[in-house]
């Protein structure tokens, strides 16, 4: 399907609309709900507050942790699910995982099969891609699977209502994916095959703004959602964008669809099976983070790398209709360092640092100019340490510093590498450039002194491929984020290279954890952890079933899609099993 839908003129000419299902979102784990209840046979509207579809799964990384998944059987990696379950025990600390995680194990793998078998949807292994911890049952890769890439022009002029790529890591709105891609660009001044492929990229992503305006070779999280997005549209799913929903329709008993606000006029959307929450969590709710998140006196203190649109929406109806808000969450996000980037309109946006952290020629310090984390760990074990090292009377925030050598090959958050110049990000206070350390520390208000002595002590390690303070570099996952071409240790390299960068690191975070309480199906549950009929959450709407930890990358598109299935199936009448 080429041409955008009819939907606006069904709207102009009724007050009311009737499905099967409605689905309140766009994200991956909504669409896949929509997508699935299509191909069950079921009349499905999917209706989006902003402009465009995708949510935070059209900006993410596009990896979905699903252990056992077809894929890795395939190829006979990590495909045992015992290890997988020994695994989350440990992680998650408790005896016996609950049922809605067993759910998950067992109908992880049978939804990775049903979308490669019946859509468009076709991932890659990710054989190399472990689990973020070493503790009893980890794999050192082959639980995880991406999307493959795709070709926006399938979409035809869909492509326009598609989210793109998140500006901020994207230069020039094109998207780079990990592994080879990367590694090519990156080494694009050091190899010819590299140099040669990071050309024809560059080369067919300025063809392609020319021609379409936007890039049209889309990866990870972009890839994922376009995936879903054709085949919604090859189901007949009517998508209707800039359609917020201002209240949800029930007689008491049923959930019974919505209200939805479509071009100025309100209508109601009656849905004969059930209402699926997909809108992406509370991330930018003020008044809900100041209740959830710790470090959020009044809401504002923290920074989502998510977009606007995820404010709470599916919390508020669902408490609505009297369903409830988990209080036992370890963590009530997925945390994330980043750094404020300055807007044109005078604000912030928030920049999460993923990757360089790990790369040689970083050290991440605290005020006091001492280094607290193993800076490869995880985005979000790096914001635990720091929360854990920060007293109750301070503020959270740590500094990221590296030498030039390391932020001309890797960049440094928002401030890109060569050939980009630093000047700007300078001029606009959000890089800090120094020629020494002690008059980079005299810039950021860290203790110069000591922070000399911290990297001295990090140098002299660092040469031998040694941590003895946090052991970086020693991890399957610290190794799969550094330099592959740098030994002796991939993570760690001297920062002893003049000028000297730092940026300033806050508390920020990918999306939430913390949401409406569900069962094993995704059915939304009440006070008295009764089923809500007609009522499902999927996605950051849904209590994480990690329970606020974070074991690996993909825990939350993994289950959001599992669930999204999940919920399709029990609102198209088939039993799970």
């Amino acid at each position: 399907m080429s041409a955008l839908p009819s939907n606006t003129a069904a709207l102009s000419a009724s007050q009311t609309l009737q499905c099967d299902v409605l689905v309140i979102g766009s994200g991956a784990a909504g669409l896949a709900a929509a997508v699935t209840a299509a191909e069950l046979g079921l009349e499905v509207i999917v209706v989006e507050k902003e402009p465009v579809f995708g949510g935070t799964s059209a900006w993410s990384g596009g990896w979905l942790w699903v252990p056992g998944n077809p894929l890795a059987a395939a190829d006979d990696v990590a495909a045992d699910i015992e290890q997988a379950r020994i695994y989350l025990r440990n992680e998650l600390h408790c005896d016996q995982l609950d049922t809605r995680l067993e759910a998950y194990l067992r109908h992880g793998p049978e939804m990775v099969g049903f979308f490669q078998q019946h859509t468009e949807v076709k991932f890659f292994c990710g054989s190399t891609m472990p689990d973020f911890h070493a503790s009893a049952g980890h794999a050192k890769g082959g639980r995880s699977v991406c999307a493959e890439p795709y070709d926006g022009r399938e979409l035809g002029l869909w492509i326009n209502k598609l989210r793109r790529p998140l500006d901020l890591i994207s230069p020039a709105g094109m998207g780079i994916a990990g592994g080879a891609d990367l590694n090519h660009l990156l080494n694009a001044r050091h190899r010819w095959r590299s140099l040669h492929y990071a050309g024809m990229r560059i080369l067919r992503h300025a063809r392609d703004m020319l021609r379409h305006g936007r890039g049209m070779h889309l990866v990870n999280g972009n890839a994922l959602v376009a995936r879903l997005l054709k085949s919604a549209l090859q189901r007949d799913v009517q998508l209707l964008a800039e359609t917020p929903v201002r209240a949800l329709l029930s007689d008491g008993q049923r959930v019974l669809g919505a209200t939805v606000e479509h071009g100025g006029r309100r209508v109601q959307v009656h849905a004969r099976r059930g209402v699926v929450l997909a809108c992406g969590g509370f991330p930018h709710d003020r008044h809900r983070s100041a209740q959830l998140l710790a470090h959020c006196a009044d809401g504002s203190e923290h920074l989502s790398a998510a977009p606007k649109g995820n404010s709470g929406d599916g919390l508020r109806l669902g408490e609505s209709v009297g369903a409830q808000v988990s209080a036992d969450m370890a963590h009530g996000a997925a945390w994330a360092p980043v750094s404020r980037v300055p807007r044109a309109d005078g604000g912030f946006s928030g920049f999460a640092h993923l990757m360089e952290r790990a790369k040689p020629g970083f050290i991440a310090v605290r005020q006091n100019g001492q280094r607290f984390v193993n800076e490869a760990d995880s985005y979000h074990d790096f914001m635990c340490a720091l929360f854990a090292a920060t007293a109750p009377n301070e503020s959270p925030v740590a500094w990221l510093i590296c030498d030039h050598r390391a932020q001309r090959r890797y960049g440094l958050g928002w401030s890109k590498p060569w050939p980009f110049p630093t000047t700007p990000y300078v001029r606009q206070g959000y890089l800090h450039k120094a020629p020494t350390l002690a008059a980079l520390a005299g810039q950021c208000g860290i203790d110069g002194e000591q922070l000399q002595t911290t990297v001295a002590r990090f140098n002299q390690h660092a040469e031998q491929g040694l941590d003895p303070l946090f052991q970086r570099g020693e991890s399957a996952y610290n190794r799969a984020q550094g330099e592959p071409l740098h030994g002796p240790n991939p993570s760690l390299g001297s920062v002893q290279q003049g000028p000297f960068y730092a940026i300033k690191l806050v508390p920020g975070s990918l999306g939430t954890f913390t949401g409406l309480v569900t069962d094993a199906q995704a059915r939304v549950l009440d006070q008295q952890q009764t089923p809500i009929p007609g009522l499902f959450a999927v996605g950051n709407d849904m209590n994480s079933i990690m329970r606020g930890y974070y074991p690996s990358g993909g825990i939350t598109l993994g289950p959001g899609m599992t669930f999204g299935y999940l919920a399709a199936r029990m609102l198209a009448g088939q039993s799970l099993g």
